[in-house]
This record gives C-alpha cells, sequence and structure tokens, in this order.
C-alpha cells in the first residue's frame, strides 16, 4: 500500500494517526468473513414496518397512515 500526501505539509504525528486509521480500517475490512452478509441496523430493516398490518380504510383512516400501529 502507498499513500502519497499530495497537498499540504502534515506533521510526522498527524501522518502517523492517518495511517493508523487506514490501517485499523483495513484490518477491520480483512477480518469480516467475505461470505457472511452484513447485518442491517435494525431501525433501518423495512421488514419492521412492511410486517404490520396495513389499516383497513374507514372514516379514521388517514390519520392511520402515517404511524403504524397504535
Amino acid at each position: 500500500m502507498t499513500i502519497k500526501v499530495v497537498r499540504g505539509n502534515p506533521t510526522p504525528e498527524e501522518l502517523a494517526a492517518a495511517l493508523a486509521v487506514v490501517r485499523a480500517r483495513a484490518a477491520a475490512a480483512a477480518a469480516q468473513p467475505s461470505g457472511a452478509p452484513a447485518i442491517p441496523d435494525a431501525w433501518s430493516d423495512p421488514s419492521r414496518i412492511a410486517a404490520r398490518r396495513v389499516p383497513a380504510p374507514g372514516p379514521a383512516s388517514w390519520s392511520r397512515t402515517y404511524w403504524p400501529g397504535g
């Protein structure tokens, strides 16, 4: 891996900190098995909303269209 500073004049400490971050990210990516799917956060999983029932049509159904459950 080659890292090249193309702008600025970093101090040795700044360069070492940047290199440490890059190496840590590379090590974390290498440690994750390639065949294992990434686990999404639960709050961003669309199935948590899609699993609920759609409100039945009726006179007050407009108030239930955005906030499922309740």
